[in-house]
């Protein structure tokens, strides 16, 4: 969903607690009723937001994430359109085989490790959870290739669950406005989960990755666009 799919980023350049990662100053995590207002805010202007990551079932969706590490969401919609169509689940992805997967999927990054999680996965899957999706984050992490953030986006997206996957855009997003203050990834996460309004809770990571990618953007941010603009504390604002 920069993506649901792209890797989180590495320690080594997170801001430290409370500092933006753009500047490193100082910011505060905002208070209840502003975080109120910013997400009442998100809703009038979508009611209903969506992951962009495309599929047809859970299998596709745990699938699709797992390759939309390093990678944009378009370039992996691309390219599993025509995988999804074929292999759609664990035993149909087995019966492709790694390299007819790879044949699907090279022109994404990383394509050689990522054919070879989803075949193991798709096996595990079939082997330990009778071909289907598990949906403890416990068991989806115990899969080839499937991290926290990936487990996350899987229990959000399919099963509603208030799950909140962080990736470089909430991380920025988050400690750029005070929204959710945190040295690292699991620190914004829970920032959001103790601070977020319960009633926007399972839309609140799509909100904040939409936010990221097309107007919190990590370089030249669209302040003058920005529905948060006044309640955001991010001190270099653009024009």
């Amino acid at each position: 969903m920069g993506s649901l799919g792209r890797a989180a980023p590495p320690q080594a350049t997170l801001a430290k607690p409370g500092q933006t990662p753009d500047t490193g100053r100082m910011v505060k995590q905002m208070d209840y009723k502003t975080i109120r207002e910013v997400f009442q805010r998100f809703h009038r202007a979508e009611p209903e937001p969506k992951g962009e990551l495309e599929h047809v079932n859970a299998y596709t969706l745990l699938v699709a994430v797992a390759l939309s590490a390093q990678a944009t969401d378009a370039g992996v919609n691309k390219a599993t359109r025509k995988l999804f169509a074929v292999a759609d689940t664990p035993g149909k992805m087995l019966e492709l085989g790694e390299e007819g997967l790879v044949d699907h999927i090279k022109t994404i990054g990383l394509f050689r490790q990522k054919a070879k999680n989803v075949i193991k996965l798709s096996r595990i899957l079939i082997e330990a959870f009778d071909g289907e999706v598990p949906n403890s984050r416990a068991a989806l992490q115990s899969l080839p290739g499937v991290g926290r953030k990936t487990a996350n986006v899987v229990l959000n997206m399919w099963w509603h669950y208030p799950a909140q996957a962080v990736d470089t855009h909430i991380f920025r997003v988050g400690n750029r406005t005070g929204i959710a203050v945190g040295k690292d990834v699991l620190a914004v996460e829970r920032a959001i989960e103790d601070n977020v309004p319960v009633d926007y809770a399972l839309h609140a990571h799509h909100w904040l990755i939409l936010h990221g990618r097309y107007i919190c953007v990590a370089r030249k941010p669209k302040c003058g666009a920005c529905i948060i603009r006044d309640l955001c504390q991010f001190k270099d604002k653009t024009q």
